[in-house]
């Protein structure tokens, strides 16, 4: 039987509601990049509390859908933060009837304050 692949979801950019269109910091959003690629928006990264992410070694991990993830070192954002808040843009993979597949294409750590 052929599963069926519904993937990727959040890699298109969007913001349905037109509520980031007016942000001062917009377009520093949309020229956010890691070495993976484009991260797009604020609209499609998704911000992190402090509890789920860490920093071991100089190396990453992030917690989505009550999952540790390693972050690629080529994921991180190297230019500072600007929001001050920890943000990952994730990219799902669904396959039915197998684990979820996660690539995080864009990290940006925060103060963890």
């Amino acid at each position: 039987m052929a599963g069926h692949v519904l993937a990727p979801l959040d890699a298109a950019a969007r913001d349905l509601e037109g509520r980031y269109a007016n942000s001062p910091l917009k377009s520093w959003f949309e020229s956010l990049h890691s070495s993976k690629g484009a991260c797009c928006s604020d609209a499609d990264g998704t911000a992190l509390s402090d509890v789920d992410w860490e920093s071991k070694d100089g190396h990453y991990r992030v917690r989505i859908m009550d999952q540790w993830w390693d972050v690629p070192d080529e994921a991180v954002i190297k230019e500072p933060n600007r929001v001050g808040r920890t943000m990952v843009w994730p990219i799902y993979y669904w396959v039915v009837g197998a684990p979820l597949r996660m690539e995080i294409r864009c990290f940006m750590p925060g103060s963890m304050t």
